[in-house]
């Protein structure tokens, strides 16, 4: 049975494995209340660097505001290193492996939420169930980053045994958690206020190794980077501490290792000093029966020491644990190259112009990550705002590890991918992850209505797309069917070689299974893909226009772009609009679509030509778009040429022709940018801010009047942003992409096309969700769940 452990993705240069997530897939599956972040997710399912960071530190280890200075700084540290920060805490109840920083505030400022808890194995149940804040010692934080296949934890100080333990049986569970985690735990050494010695000892019987990262042996102290005691084995560069963590996960070995790095030197000298401090409080401690009250020990210490030290602890705590997310970061790094041989994959590149735009992306959100049905457990799925009707499929692909082992009639040793695809489920899947971000309102909000059949491929596609948060509601079961799969045979350079695609289940979809969808939801908008047939499009278009639902077409293909057709000559007669109100065409797709149409005899319509006429286009309009063509396609390339095609290859020509069937139409034009072209009549042309507006070349931007219906059309381009080539990774689902943030914007503001203003913050929304998942190796980025910072406010 295929599991979805199993799922890859190539690049198109080579393969790149994903991450086997079977411990956080189980349970996904088991619906545990876990969020991963969006930049947390990518990094993971694209072998990126990832370190796992506590929160009792936050919560529970300094004062506020310094809690959150630190948190913030950590973060920062780990990102300098080319990883990706995943500060690990339970709030309200859900696990969140990476935080927002409204998230990090939260838990830092203890003044106004001072209910967080500190959570250690044995709190884990009962927090999430009582749906409290907690912050996570090294031990949950072990567990949860052991569960989400995060390889690096860093830290300050590893808990262990207390000093009388051998009467009071007072041992840390962080020791016993890392027989348990394959991770590295990255720290100053043990808590000074705790017995080092019989740490060390009891790490021993534990099998746990101990690894000193310094120039010596010896094994540091928190405060100072010598205990007097030394560990078994040394390292002093990440590649080797890396090698370590990656060893034992070659050999099947479940426990982790203690990696111990000592205090930067010039916070030695105070060392003396804070260990007097130490031994204080300890006694101070014990005077007072403080020792007996558990896990309030730890906090009342380091505060303790603190007030003897008077602050100079917390600047030596602040340094130690920055020092450790460095080392964290590095070793990261490292075990990413050696896990995934991805020496040239590195990080999300920034892209020219915009890099501010995407560090907003990261950081705009105070919810988790993109919501999911979850949310709405045990309550009834409320109707859809947005359905899109189209192909799930799986896509196969085979790769030989060199082209001569392709020989006939035998199989060649290569790597072998499975993922998710088929233009509905990746566009569908975009417009959950933005629209779901918004707010757990949003979860439910995009119905996939595809066909699936009931074998093995049919049951991945609903365990994956349950497993994105995604509602399965819309997937049809068919019995005896053959779900939808892609399989490609490319060649060791990534070039296809054959491939065989079985789509007949999309192909014989029954339109009036959608059209019963579609009546019992009442969506805001319907998107359709090109691998319906001209039969079930016709059924869906029809049914559509009945009841005032808008329609949204992506062509999907040259061939597939004309299927549309049917639909829309069969209800010309019925409207005074055009039938779809929105579609995708890239430019070759676009004269498809073009020539089809004057095949079929639609540019002879009396409709057409009602409409044609009305829109009052003369000289002013062509000389307007002619001083258009002549600007540079980009302000930052020239070597892209001008916007010459618009005129002398007839885009803006078929775009205006097209109008009479097409409202707005945008076209995708590669690293031309995007160009909509859009009519509005009536009402709408009233009501539309569009009707104040006039050309203006600066803006990229052609408005025309009419002066006998009143209809306004408008033709403006959007330059391409730029992506270096060397940073591209993925071309698969970027148009995908694109068109999902473009549903996700309609749903949220239906006239979001309707001034100058809201399109062009919507077409460059959608141009970075394209931007996003051409750097990621899955279809569909999970970063573009952190999209609607930009989309909505």
């Amino acid at each position: 049975m295929l599991r979805a452990s199993l799922r890859e993705t190539f690049t198109n240069k080579h393969l790149i494995s994903l991450r086997k997530a079977s411990s956080l897939s189980a349970a996904r599956e088991r619906r545990a209340p876990i969020d991963v972040h969006p930049e947390v997710e990518n990094a993971l399912a694209t072998g990126k660097p990832v370190v796992a960071l506590e929160s009792t530190i936050i919560t529970h280890g300094m004062p506020y505001p310094t809690s959150l200075e630190t948190a913030q700084s950590v973060e920062k540290i780990v990102r300098s290193t080319g990883s990706i920060p995943a500060t690990i805490a339970v709030i309200g109840g859900r696990i969140k492996i990476g935080l927002h920083p409204a998230e990090l505030e939260r838990l830092a400022d203890q003044r106004s939420t001072p209910t967080a808890v500190k959570l250690s194995r044995r709190d884990i149940g009962a927090a999430i169930a009582l749906k409290k804040d907690g912050g996570t010692t090294c031990c949950s934080t072990l567990i949860f980053a052991a569960l989400a296949g995060i390889k690096v934890f860093a830290t300050g100080g590893l808990g262990g045994v207390h000093r009388g333990g051998e009467n009071t049986m007072d041992v840390s569970a962080d020791l016993h958690e890392l027989t348990r985690c394959p991770v590295g735990l990255v720290s100053a050494g043990v808590k000074s206020i705790l017995d080092i010695r019989r740490t060390l000892e009891y790490l021993e019987t534990l099998g746990v190794p101990v690894v000193s990262y310094a120039e010596t042996h010896d094994f540091p102290a928190f405060y100072s980077g010598r205990s007097g005691l030394e560990s078994p084995w040394r390292v002093n560069d990440a590649r080797t501490a890396a090698h370590i963590l990656h060893t034992h996960w070659q050999l099947g070995m479940s426990n982790g290792a203690l990696f111990a790095v000592p205090i930067p030197a010039e916070y030695e000298a105070v060392g003396s000093v804070l260990q007097e401090a130490v031994e204080q409080a300890v006694r101070e401690s014990e005077e007072q029966h403080i020792s007996n009250l558990g896990k309030a020990v730890t906090p009342w210490l380091l505060n303790r020491v603190g007030e003897l030290t008077q602050g100079k602890s917390l600047a030596s705590n602040v340094a130690l644990i920055e020092n450790t997310a460095l080392v964290g970061g590095q070793i990261a790094v490292e075990y990413a190259k050696l896990a995934g041989d991805r020496h040239d994959q590195g990080q999300c590149y920034p892209v020219t112009g915009i890099q501010g735009q995407l560090d907003e992306l990261h950081s705009a959100s105070d919810v988790g990550s993109s919501g999911t049905t979850d949310d709405l457990k045990g309550q009834p799925l409320p109707n859809a705002s947005l359905i899109v009707v189209g192909c799930a499929a799986v896509d196969i692909t085979s790769q030989p590890l060199t082209d001569s082992d392709l020989g006939h009639q035998s199989t060649s040793p290569g790597k072998v991918s499975i993922s998710l695809g088929g233009v509905g489920r990746n566009i569908a899947e975009a417009a959950h992850r933005v629209l779901s971000s918004y707010g757990s309102e949003f979860s439910a909000a995009t119905l996939l209505v595809s066909p699936v059949g009931d074998d093995s491929f049919g049951r991945l596609l609903s365990e994956e797309t349950r497993m994105l948060g995604m509602r399965t509601d819309g997937l049809i079961p068919v019995h005896g069917g053959r779900s939808s799969v892609c399989s490609l045979l490319l060649e060791r350079s990534g070039g296809l070689r054959a491939g065989v695609a079985d789509m007949d289940l999309v192909r014989n979809m029954d339109g009036h299974l959608a059209r019963e969808i579609i009546l019992a939801h009442k969506p805001k908008l319907l998107a359709v893909d090109g691998n319906l047939s001209p039969e079930t499009l016709k059924v869906v278009v029809s049914e559509c226009l009945r009841t005032g639902v808008n329609v949204f077409f992506e062509p999907t293909s040259v061939i597939k772009s004309a299927l549309i057709l049917p639909a829309i000559a069969g209800n010309l007669n019925e409207l005074a609009w055009s039938p779809i109100a929105f579609a995708s065409p890239n430019l070759l797709e676009l004269t498809h679509l073009y020539q089809q149409a004057q095949f079929l005899g639609l540019t002879s319509h009396d409709r057409w030509w009602q409409v044609l006429d009305g829109l009052g286009l003369g000289s002013k309009f062509r000389t307007d778009l002619d001083l258009l063509s002549r600007r540079n396609a980009s302000d930052h390339d020239t070597s892209r040429g001008n916007l010459g095609f618009l005129v002398e290859k007839g885009v803006a020509q078929m775009a205006i022709n097209l109008l009479p069937f097409f409202r707005h139409l945008v076209i995708k034009c590669g690293d031309l940018g995007v160009i909509v072209v859009m009519r509005f009549t009536g009402d709408d042309a009233a009501e539309s801010l569009w009707s104040t507006e006039s050309t203006n070349h600066h803006r990229r931007c052609v408005v025309s009047h009419s002066s006998t219906s009143g209809d306004i059309v408008v033709l403006q381009h959007f330059p391409a942003m730029q992506l270096p080539s060397d940073v591209l990774v993925n071309t698969t689902g970027a148009g995908d992409s694109l068109v999902g943030a473009l549903l996700a914007a309609l749903v949220q503001s239906p006239k979001a096309f309707h001034s100058e203003v809201s399109l062009q913050r919507t077409i460059n929304v959608a141009q970075y969700a394209a931007l996003l998942s051409l750097q990621s190796p899955l279809a569909v980025s999970p970063l573009l769940s952190s999209l609607y910072g930009k989309l909505f406010h």
